[in-house]
């Protein structure tokens, strides 16, 4: 488990008290029940962007807290344990293009509009069914962007959007070129295939030939975050649920064969807590955040996986219904599982930054 200071010990306090009392399971059951046009809380989002979330990684010259990869990490695991709909994710990857590649006159436009939950941001980059960054097809031509992007998250209430073209990322604002038709997954979150007619696009020149990678990365290792806490929360509620059932006049959790099967749990829990923590360390640091994205992606993807299975099939027939919550947390996994790199997509990039 990473060293935290104090300073994020109290933010992640902070943010599990919020999730926990403001944003539980039934929070989301009430987004669900509503369907607002953003597909998340607009007060909620509010809440949190009057807490600084939305700016942790974002320069205190633009509005943020600068805080760091880790203290943003703390934040998205708490919310993932509650399922918590929010744009912050999107919204952080946005900040995080900008900050990487973007001008002065960029930084100082978007940045602190990002920062305080003015407006909402997302990354459009693929555009078939899997992630593949390396079949971009979206062209710019003349300052116009034209292409379409499948699966944006949350789209429906993004007013910018971090475009990867064939040449570079762009910056698109929503309105006039810009078409958005909703997707349903099977989270029940916000994602639209977002098609781009001849919007105007302003190129984030900075940050290298690498940009798209290495924005790429950071969307990898704070999905693991939200995954993470996802599947922390999987386990404690099972292993509760272990300890109460009664079946044969017996607690459930007194059988071996359970036992066994939670330690195994409670070991892959613990690998991936180590690989995600390592992504967003390296992430601080600066140092191996190819390798440790890929890492902490690939372990998020299969752990998860994992779990989501067990908690629903350790919970037996009521696991399949929507009264008890433990099948929104599959539901979301499956969806997150393919983000930005599925887990045999994970395991070939890592065999070829390794050189094989």
């Amino acid at each position: 488990m990473a060293i935290l200071n104090e300073e994020q010990e109290m933010l992640r306090d902070m943010a599990r008290e919020w999730a926990a009392n403001e944003s539980p399971v039934a929070a989301f059951r009430k987004v669900r029940a509503e369907k607002p046009a953003e597909g998340y809380s607009p007060d909620a989002w509010s809440a949190m962007a009057q807490m600084g979330w939305a700016g942790i990684v974002i320069p205190e010259a633009h509005g943020g807290s600068d805080f760091g990869w880790m203290s943003a990490g703390l934040v998205v695991e708490e919310l993932g344990k509650s399922v918590t709909a929010s744009p912050i994710v999107a919204t952080t990857i946005a900040a995080s293009a900008i900050v990487l590649g973007g001008s002065d006159e960029q930084k100082a436009k978007w940045l602190p509009r990002l920062a305080s939950g003015e407006i909402v941001g997302t990354l459009a980059v693929d555009e078939g069914a899997r992630h593949d960054s390396s079949r971009i097809e979206t062209r710019v031509n003349g300052g116009k962007l034209t292409g379409t992007k499948a699966f944006v998250h949350e789209a429906d209430g993004a007013a910018l959007f971090v475009v990867a073209a064939a040449d570079g990322l762009y910056l698109v604002e929503r309105g006039e070129g810009v078409t958005l038709s909703p997707r349903k997954l099977t989270d029940m979150r916000s994602h639209a295939e977002v098609t781009f007619d001849g919007a105007a696009a302003e190129r984030l020149a900075g940050g290298g030939d690498d940009l798209l990678d290495r924005v790429l990365d950071r969307a990898r290792i704070l999905t693991a975050a939200e995954m993470l806490g996802m599947a922390q929360q999987v386990f404690d509620v099972t292993l509760d649920y272990l300890k109460q059932r009664v079946q044969f006049n017996q607690v459930l959790a007194s059988f071996q064969a359970l036992q066994h099967r939670m330690a195994d749990l409670f070991g892959d829990l613990a690998m991936m807590r180590s690989a995600v923590e390592g992504g967003l360390e390296a992430l601080d640091s600066g140092f191996g955040v190819a390798r440790a994205a890929t890492v902490a992606k690939a372990e998020a993807n299969r752990v998860l996986h994992l779990m989501s299975r067990e908690g629903v099939q350790l919970h037996g027939g009521i696991g399949m219904t929507d009264e008890y919550d433990i099948g929104f947390y599959l539901k979301r996994a499956r969806v997150l599982e393919a983000s930005w790199g599925s887990t045999s997509y994970c395991r070939r990039r890592f065999a070829s930054l390794a050189g094989y």
